[in-house]
C-alpha cells in the first residue's frame, strides 16, 4: 500500500468517526430531555425559536393543557395573558419571566412561577441559553390573550 492510499484510508476513518460521534451526540442529547422537543412553533406569539411538545390537552373534564417549550437562546413569547393564569416548571437551562411593571426573573432548573390570573407577562430563554418549561394552563375562561412582541430594551432590562 503506498502513501496516497494510506492517507485515503485515514481520511475515511476520520470522516466515519466523525459523524458516528455527531449522531451519537444527538442521541445522548435526546435521551437525556425529560420530555421531547417537539415541534417548532410557527406562529406570531413568539420572538425567536420555540419547540412544543403538547403533553395533556385540555377537554370537558380536565380544562387544563400541559405543554413542554424548549427556547432557543434569545427566544421568548409575545406579552400575553390567561383568565385562569398559569404554572411554569423550569425544567432545564436559563430564561426569564417578567410581570408587566415588574423587574425580570431569572429562571433556572427546579424553579416554579406561578402566573396569576389576567397579569400581563412574558417568558423565554436567556440571551445565551436554551431554556426548557413546562407550561400548566388552566381554560376554564377561555384561552391565552396574546399581544404585541416584547422589545429588544425589555427583553435586555
Amino acid at each position: 500500500m503506498n502513501f496516497n492510499n494510506s492517507l485515503v484510508i485515514l481520511l475515511v476513518g476520520a470522516v466515519l468517526f466523525s459523524c458516528n460521534q455527531k449522531q451519537t451526540n444527538n442521541t445522548v442529547e435526546q435521551q437525556s430531555l425529560v420530555f421531547p422537543k417537539g415541534k417548532l412553533i410557527e406562529n406570531n406569539n413568539f420572538i425567536g425559536n420555540a419547540y412544543l411538545s403538547m403533553m395533556v390537552y385540555a377537554d370537558s373534564i380536565n380544562k387544563n393543557s400541559v405543554g413542554n417549550v424548549t427556547f432557543e437562546p434569545g427566544a421568548r413569547t409575545n406579552w400575553h395573558l390567561h383568565p385562569n393564569g398559569q404554572i411554569i416548571l423550569a425544567i432545564d437551562g436559563k430564561g426569564y419571566y417578567q410581570e408587566k411593571g415588574s423587574p425580570k426573573k431569572i429562571l433556572q432548573k427546579g424553579d416554579v412561577v406561578k402566573c396569576p390570573a389576567n397579569i400581563l407577562h412574558w417568558h423565554g430563554a436567556a440571551e445565551n441559553s436554551e431554556f426548557i418549561q413546562v407550561a400548566i394552563t388552566s381554560r376554564i375562561d377561555g384561552s391565552t390573550e396574546w399581544l404585541e412582541s416584547v422589545s429588544d430594551e425589555e427583553y435586555k432590562n
